[in-house]
């Protein structure tokens, strides 16, 4: 299998040309489909639970 090396000195940089080139890679073709038929929405009986239920990760930056 090939490899291929990246200039990882920037790694935000690194990611975004590593998923560029992987997206490359793939043959595309376009793709139409069919409408989409969506049912009625059911009714809204959803009641979210006290935040204080949550844990959370402590945000340092």
């Amino acid at each position: 299998s090939p490899w291929w090396d990246v200039n990882a000195d920037d790694k935000k940089r690194a990611r975004l040309n590593c998923i560029s080139h992987l997206l490359e890679q793939v043959p595309y073709e376009d793709v139409t489909s069919a409408p989409l038929e969506l049912p009625e929405r059911p009714k809204d009986t959803y009641r979210r639970p006290s935040i204080d239920l949550n844990r959370y990760v402590p945000e340092r930056y």
